[in-house]
């Protein structure tokens, strides 16, 4: 009543180490299954099936159909407990319907694989898209606040960039002011998340923003610094952090600049490594399941098989059946009188009933007597 049972059974033959297997029979083993035809066997069988289907199902958590597969002589599980119903039951129909059914169960998994697949790419192809066309427009904008820049810088006689950093609140534009002023700002600037503008440079906006974070078991507060042109992205240097040392702090701005054309090729590089998968996704989006028409025409026949197995099962009412049943009543009826009158008899033998009183109840015609004791009762003279 277990599949286990049957498994061991075969197991005893098939493990390993079966010398006399590997010596006369080319390592192979015979499994011969006993059972017989139109009996328990194939309500036992049926059982396993459905437990069988139960346990591999949880096994390989695959509960997405009532259906395992039921090809003759599988390789892993050998014959299947569902073509055993089918041949015990002695209609090759439900043999036929088997293979129908492993067919069909095959083709729609396959179906679901394919339109997982085609969905699990629609959705890539999309995410590549977006993100494409995110980058690309970070691009467009970081190329517009590149010539804005390039075309105000001034440079020195010596070929370098200046850099007039202009902060608000102080006057004199010395090295030594302005990053005295930087260095405040990163102590004691609180801005609550916001980016709050400090100054300007070359038309470009500087930018001071208070960021809350824990440190073993403390809140913290860091001050990061950005800035920003009219593509209204917010560069930084280092991390946003401003350096202790005065000329790297007040280069910081004019640092985040120069990186723009390096962020320009980094996100073109992405876009061209991620749009190189664009071609097969479209393709895989595109396409359409090949084995529909099949899958569709085995349903069709599937179907009727269906009908024919329960046309065949359908029980037929003749006039045959009627009289048979008509027969019988008149069967019973029969030994109930024959039983009646062998106890009359009894009586009558016993002393029990008087010749008078069976005469009486049987009846001067004979109605109630039995044929054979008619026949008695002719032979002498009707003196019954």
């Amino acid at each position: 009543w277990r599949p286990s049972d049957l498994e061991q059974r075969e197991g005893r033959a098939i493990r390993k180490g079966n010398e006399t297997a590997g010596q006369f029979a080319d390592n192979k083993v015979d499994v011969i299954i006993y059972a017989v035809e139109k009996s328990l066997d194939s309500y036992k069988f049926n059982l396993l099936h459905n437990k069988q289907l139960f346990i591999t199902q949880l096994k390989t958590n695959n509960m997405g159909a009532r259906t395992i597969d039921e090809g003759s002589l599988d390789e892993k599980s050998g014959m299947n407990f569902s073509e055993y119903v089918a041949i015990l039951s002695g209609n090759t129909d439900l043999l036929e319907k088997a293979r129908l059914e492993k067919k069909i169960a095959t083709l729609e998994s396959e179906r679901k694989g394919f339109n997982q697949n085609r969905a699990v790419s629609e959705h890539r192809r999309d995410d590549i898209l977006r993100t494409v066309d995110g980058n690309s427009e970070l691009i467009s904008r970081m190329k517009t606040d590149w010539k804005d820049f390039s075309d105000r810088v001034q440079y020195e006689s010596e070929g370098n960039k200046l850099n007039p950093l202009k902060l608000n609140g102080v006057e004199n534009a010395d090295l030594k002011s302005l990053a005295a002023k930087l260095a405040s700002l990163n102590d004691n600037a609180t801005t609550h998340s916001e980016h709050y503008k400090i100054g300007s440079l070359y038309g470009f906006s500087l930018l001071v923003k208070t960021e809350d974070s824990m440190k073993e078991g403390l809140f913290m507060k860091q001050n990061r610094f950005f800035i920003e042109g009219e593509g209204n992205i917010k560069y930084s240097y280092n991390n946003g952090h401003i350096a202790n040392d005065p000329k790297l702090a007040v280069r910081y701005f004019l640092n985040a600049l120069e990186k723009i054309p390096s962020l320009i090729k980094t996100y073109e590089q992405e876009n061209k490594k991620i749009s190189a998968d664009l071609p097969v996704l479209q393709e895989i989006v595109r396409s359409t399941w090949r084995r529909e028409n099949e899958l569709k025409d085995l349903k069709t026949e599937l179907a009727a098989l269906d009908r024919k197995i329960q046309l065949s099962l359908k029980p037929i009412d003749t006039g045959d059946d009627r009289n048979e049943g008509s027969s019988h009543k008149n069967s019973i009826k029969n030994e109930d009188e024959t039983q009646k009158a062998a106890r009359e008899i009894h009586d009558l033998m016993s002393g029990k009933l008087t010749t008078n009183d069976f005469i009486k109840n049987c009846g001067n015609t004979n109605s109630q007597m039995p044929e054979r004791l008619q026949q008695t009762n002719q032979t002498k003279g009707f003196k019954l």
